[in-house]
């Protein structure tokens, strides 16, 4: 009676382990999709701590976005930017910190223009 018992659960689990390899072999399938409608590809990072995406009071931020209005206060500016390692801001722009990053904003409109990960600071 225990070997049926056994012989049972392990058809059972191998049974329902087999629709998850089939799934995991779809989900691994190259997705192709029209040339018209392919994503425009985020500008790849100049160095290792570069970041094109980031999240910061739980929401998703990327290149090109509006920071809310409290990142641009003057408590969130870092005018120390060559002590956390960071490159020197451009013109009309100045670094804040979002979410454990580093970000590039632009003073007029605040737009992020660049992001570095929080791990710069302590770059040697």
């Amino acid at each position: 009676m225990r070997k049926l018992n056994v012989w049972f659960f392990s058809a059972a689990l191998m049974a329902g382990s087999l629709p998850m390899a089939l799934t995991a072999q779809a989900a691994d399938a190259p997705v192709t999709t029209p040339a018209a409608e392919a994503p425009v590809a985020a500008p790849a990072p100049q160095n290792s701590y570069e970041i094109t995406e980031f999240h910061a009071d739980y929401k998703p931020f990327k290149i090109g976005d509006i920071v809310p209005d409290l990142y641009r206060t003057k408590p969130y500016q870092i005018d120390a930017w060559k002590i956390r390692n960071l490159p020197a801001p451009e013109a009309g722009s100045h670094w804040t910190y979002m979410g454990g990053n580093y970000v590039l904003i632009s003073d007029a409109e605040g737009k992020i223009l660049r992001a570095m990960k929080g791990e710069i600071f302590y770059q040697h």
